[in-house]
Order: structure tokens, then C-alpha cells, then sequence
């Protein structure tokens, strides 16, 4: 498909009649992104579950700024932010088209701070070891909205709740991170080991879920005021706060269900969750 095309179909995104739901993915390793395991086969399966997206939306906990930004460029570069895994790994492209028309929408909608474009970011491993097994034929646009590490985990919670309309208009938002995630502590002899945590993840993880089923998402937004499991399994905000993020699109009446419900390696689980 042509980049005019392209433009063209999301050049209205009107609004539907239904929302479109809204994930938060635990992407946990790079290499879930070309591996087939359980992980990566759920994801190809949620996208075959769900109404195909006319535009995805990312938040991703490995792009960090200051200020809130968006990708506003016509053919987002694949980013390999990371090391020490194989070449297979850095060779992967993901040549899915961006959406500037898109970009633009998204930041008129957001009244609360200026969203600012940019042209330098594109797709890091947050967004396309996860969506390239959702969507292989790279034929749908997507973007990046950055995380400002500059603001409270309540402004996230708010900042998204004007997104929402993009839910009218078929936009896939996710999440992107993992709920417990803390590299230090990490099993490595553990790793092939399915489903092994350590006490305090697997009691963090079923908290946020208590949490998240109740709507008691005031305690999730205050985390740092859940105990001393709660700083192992948040000892940095980056990959919890895309979680916010999809708490904060979610309406009353939405269903939530959980999947990928694991630990892996001890202290990391990739608990993933589906709204609406």
C-alpha cells in the first residue's frame, strides 16, 4: 500500500459506534519478539480476538523524555535498544507505516500538556517484539506516545483519559512494560524454569490484579505506598507506568480479563491485561 494510502485511511478515523479495546502487554525479553513460545502465540492469537485496528497506539516503557512526545513520521525506524542478544535479533524490521495524520489528532485531543511531535524516535522493542507477531504483514500504522519520567504516575493515570476518544475512532491502544520488573534480582539459572517467582512477585502480581479487578486503581496509581514487596517488584516506574496508562482508558462498564499470567525468571511476571 502506497504512503498516500496510508494517509488516506487514517486521514478521518472516524468514530464508531464501539470501543475498541485497550491492552497492557508484559513485552518482558527481547527475544519474545522472534521466538515462538507461549508468550508471543497469545499475542498472535489477541489480535485475531479483537476488531483489526485502523492505527495502533504504544506506550512503551523503553522510551523515557522529557515532555510527553509522539512519532509523527511517515515510516518509524526499527530501534534495537538493547545487547548482548543474537544477530537474528537485530536484524528484525518492522516496516510498519507511522501516521502523522494520526500524530496530529492525538495531541489536539490532549488538552491537560502540549504533546510534541518527533521525527528522531520510531519503534522500540516495547512496541515491535510485540506487535509484529500481532500484526506480521506490517499493513497497519503505528505509533509511540513517550512516558515524561519527569511527572507523577497521576498524571499518567489522567493523561490518559484523554486518549480515550481514540477507542471511538479504532485506534488500539497498549500498554506496554511489565508489572513486576526488577532486572537486578533476576533468576538467570531460573530462566527455562516455567512460571518461577519469588514470594514477593507472585504476591505483588496477584495484588495488582486484586487491584485492577476492584477498580481500586487509587492504590495502584500510589504504589509506593503498598509495602516492601511493592518496591522489589517497582524499584524503577518505566515499565508500571504504561499499565497506568491502560487503567486510565478504561470506562465502567468494561470487562477485564488477564493473560500471559506468568513469573518469569524470578522476578518479573508478564501478566498482561485485556479491557473492554
Amino acid at each position: 500500500m502506497s504512503l498516500s494510502a496510508f494517509n488516506n485511511f487514517t486521514s478521518s478515523l472516524p468514530k464508531q459506534d464501539f470501543q475498541m479495546p485497550v491492552l497492557f502487554i508484559g513485552h518482558g525479553s527481547p527475544m519474545n519478539g522472534i521466538q515462538d513460545n507461549e508468550f508471543s502465540r497469545r499475542w498472535t492469537k489477541m489480535a485475531k480476538e479483537i476488531p483489526t485496528p485502523r492505527a495502533v497506539l504504544v506506550i512503551s516503557a523503553h522510551w523515557l523524555s522529557h515532555g510527553t512526545r509522539i512519532t509523527s513520521m511517515d515510516f518509524p525506524k526499527t530501534i534495537h535498544d538493547f545487547g548482548g542478544f543474537p544477530r537474528e535479533l537485530f536484524a528484525v524490521q518492522y516496516p510498519a507505516p507511522g501516521s502523522p495524520v494520526l500524530a496530529k489528532q492525538t495531541q489536539e485531543l490532549v488538552r491537560s500538556t502540549q504533546i510534541e511531535e518527533d521525527h528522531d524516535w520510531g519503534l522500540d522493542h516495547g512496541t515491535w517484539t510485540v506487535v509484529r507477531h500481532m500484526y506480521p504483514e506490517a499493513d497497519i500504522p503505528v505509533l509511540q506516545l513517550s512516558i515524561d519520567l519527569t511527572k507523577s504516575a497521576r498524571y499518567h493515570f489522567e493523561l490518559a483519559k484523554e486518549l480515550f476518544e481514540l477507542r471511538k475512532r479504532r485506534v488500539l491502544i497498549i500498554g506496554s512494560g511489565n508489572m513486576v520488573h526488577n532486572l537486578r534480582m533476576v533468576a538467570w539459572n531460573k530462566i527455562e524454569e516455567p512460571g518461577y517467582g519469588y514470594d514477593w512477585a507472585l504476591e505483588m502480581n496477584e495484588r495488582f490484579k486484586k487491584h485492577i479487578l476492584s477498580g481500586d486503581f487509587d492504590k495502584l496509581i500510589h504504589y509506593e505506598n503498598l509495602g516492601h514487596e511493592a518496591k522489589l517488584a517497582i524499584p524503577t516506574p518505566e515499565h508500571y507506568i504504561p499499565l497506568l496508562y491502560s487503567l486510565g482508558l478504561k470506562k465502567e462498564n468494561d470487562e477485564v480479563t488477564f493473560f500471559n499470567d506468568k513469573a518469569v525468571a524470578g522476578s518479573l511476571t508478564m501478566t498482561s491485561v485485556k479491557i473492554g
